[in-house]
Parts: structure tokens; sequence; C-alpha cells
């Protein structure tokens, strides 16, 4: 199952829980249940956002550099670092 970030404005806490793609976390009770966290003073009703993050390469074996674009013109002036 993936792992996702979640953010509480209310005491700038993030927290990070794993949970199914079709699963959502609303507020800050949920997610401490689902994480072990504690509740603290925070109120179990206040809303938390999942944070955006980047995914994971999926089959990288990090046996060396991607491959250059197969068109050449993919990033111009080469700003992927694919040369």
């Amino acid at each position: 199952m993936p792992t996702y970030d979640y953010y509480c404005e209310a005491n700038d806490r993030k927290v990070e829980v794993i949970h199914k793609m079709s699963e959502s976390i609303a507020n800050w009770g949920e997610l401490c249940q689902r994480s072990g966290a504690a509740l603290g003073d925070t109120p179990a009703e206040t809303p938390v956002r999942k944070l955006i993050s980047g995914a994971a390469i999926v089959g990288s074996t990090g046996s060396g550099p991607e491959p250059a674009c197969a068109s050449g013109g993919c990033c111009p002036g080469g700003m992927c670092g694919l040369n």
C-alpha cells in the first residue's frame, strides 16, 4: 500500500500514514488513529490535507543514467539532463 503525508494547519504537523489509494483521511482524529500519533491538544475534527509528493520510479535498478531522448527534442536546452 502507498504511503501518504498529511498536514494539519492547526498544529503545523506533518504525519505519514499508509492506506489504500481509494481511501482518504479528512481530519486529525482519523489521521492519529491510522498513524498511531497522539491526538494531543488538537481537536479530533480539525481538518487535514493530503500533501502532494513525488512518485517513486517503479522497476528502477539504479544501474546507470537514463537514456537520452529518442527524439532529441523533449527538453529544450537539455534542462532535464538527458542529452
